[in-house]
C-alpha cells in the first residue's frame, strides 16, 4: 500500500501530502521523526537497518523513526514508530531540537525526541536486523571511523546531542525520572 505522507515547507509547516512513492522518487520535502533511546546506564541504543529499506539499506542508526503520515502529529508518528521498529511502547518522549535535512536521497523536516528505556528492545523483521546498547563516547569514536556505515541524517541531526551524552556521566536514576 503506498501510504500518504505529510509533506512540509521550509518552515517546518504542513503543506499538503504525497503518496510515499511520489515523495521518494521526487525526493519532496516531507516530515519525518527520530527517536535516540538510552538505557539507565546512559547507553544509546543502536541498530542496523535491514538491506530492504528504501533509503540507506544496511546502514547502522541510533534514532528510531519514520516519515510521517498525512495528518499525523509527530510526537504520535514518534510513538509509532518507535513501537514499530523496537517495539518499546509506553515510555514518555522528550523533545530535542530538530530541524532539516536535504541530500540526494531524501530532504525532510525532522521532529527530535529521546527516550530512556530498561525494558526489553523487540526489532521489526522487516526494518531491523541486529541491535545493542552502546556507551555514547564509544558511539561518537565508532561514528569518526566509520561515518559511512550510519544514517547520514541522523549523524547530522542527534550526534551533537549524543556528543553531550557522552560528555556527561550518567545520573543513578530516581523513581519516577525518566
Amino acid at each position: 500500500m503506498d501510504e500518504l505522507v505529510a509533506l512540509y515547507d521550509d518552515s517546518g509547516r504542513p503543506v499538503g501530502s504525497a503518496p510515499r512513492s511520489r515523495m521518494r522518487a521526487e525526493n519532496l520535502h516531507h516530515a519525518a521523526t527520530g527517536v535516540v533511546v538510552v538505557d539507565g546506564h546512559g547507553r544509546v541504543y543502536v541498530h542496523r537497518r535491514t538491506p530492504t529499506k528504501d533509503v540507506y539499506p544496511g546502514r547502522y542508526d541510533f534514532a528510531a523513526g519514520g516519515v510521517i503520515a498525512a495528518g499525523e502529529e509527530p510526537a504520535l508518528a514518534a510513538e509509532r514508530e518507535l513501537a514499530e521498529e523496537l517495539g518499546i511502547t509506553g515510555v514518555p518522549l522528550q523533545p530535542l531540537p530538530g530541524g532539516d535535512y536535504r541530500d540526494d536521497h531524501t530532504s525532510y523536516h525532522a521532529f527530535c525526541f529521546w527516550a530512556r528505556w530498561d525494558g526489553p528492545v523487540t526489532w521489526q523483521p522487516e526494518e531491523v536486523v541486529w541491535g545493542d546498547w552502546v556507551a555514547p563516547a564509544d558511539l561518537v569514536a565508532w561514528v569518526a571511523r566509520e561515518p559511512d556505515a550510519f544514517m547520514p541524517d541522523t549523524v547530522a541531526l542527534l550526534l551533537g546531542w549524543v556528543r553531550g551524552l557522552a560528555a556527561t556521566p550518567p545520573r543513578p536514576r530516581s523513581a519516577g525520572t525518566p
